[in-house]
């Protein structure tokens, strides 16, 4: 059945320690997805109880979001709880989208290897490139061969899960976007959920990824548009309105 895109209801699952970047990083979502926050359920899983099936009743869509904060190679509190929902996710055909931690948690809870990788980290602007099945795939087929995004992160997909179809990668990270066949389960490494301006205000409350002042601002007159990456999400809830468990 179809649903319209503003009768769509969101869960996004958060995993932040700071008030202020949790909701910049809901604010982003909104914003590029096209939606209201009324639309939005939040659950920040470093501070809530586990994630029970009950929250996912009524659920449209899911969205995994970012951490500066945790690595998914760690085994943290939260760990073994969210692997859970992220499967239990999958069994319901619940459309689900993960962005940079969201992407590699994803592909650890079904089946993925993730790595700690400093040589392979990326912040800033970078190029990608698709694969020969983005153009075959629903939501990256107007992806171009080349397109800007915005990264932030030193973790990295070394093993996709059963399933998983490559869709994007950088000259030296594989795997920045998978789609696992069959479903509506989409991972992206770069961030899809921000623009130039809103990463480096996400830069600014997370110093540590980019200490040096002079490199900072090196960083910022570095920016570029990222309009591909940026109609990612957007693409993503069309073809979720349109078949909402599968394609």
């Amino acid at each position: 059945m179809k649903i319209a895109i503003e009768q769509l209801n969101v869960l996004l699952i958060q995993i932040r320690d700071i008030p202020d970047v949790a909701t910049h990083e809901q604010r982003g979502f909104e914003e590029i997805a096209g939606l209201d926050s009324e639309q939005f359920r939040s659950i920040n899983v470093t501070t809530a109880p586990p994630i029970q099936s009950t929250d996912l009743e009524d659920v449209d869509v899911v969205f995994i979001g970012g951490s500066g904060e945790y690595s998914v190679t760690s085994n943290d509190h939260f760990t073994q709880s969210l692997i859970g929902t992220v499967r239990d996710i999958a069994d319901r055909n619940l459309p689900l989208f993960g962005s940079c931690w969201g992407h590699q948690f994803i592909a650890r809870a079904l089946g993925g290897t993730v790595v700690t990788d400093e040589a392979r980290g990326e912040v800033g602007n970078q190029d990608v490139f698709s694969t020969p099945a983005a153009a075959a795939d629903p939501v990256f087929k107007h992806c171009p061969e080349k397109y800007r995004v915005l990264m932030g992160h030193h973790d990295r997909v070394d093993v996709l899960p059963p399933g998983g179809i490559e869709l994007a990668y950088s000259d030296i990270c594989r795997n920045q976007a998978f789609h696992i066949e069959g479903t509506m389960i989409y991972g992206t490494q770069f961030h899809t959920e921000l623009t130039p301006e809103t990463l480096m205000e996400r830069l600014g409350l997370y110093r540590q990824y980019v200490p040096d002042e002079a490199e900072f601002e090196a960083l910022k007159r570095s920016m570029q548009p990222t309009p591909e990456a940026q109609s990612i999400l957007p693409h993503f809830l069309r073809k979720v309105i349109q078949s909402p468990t599968s394609i």
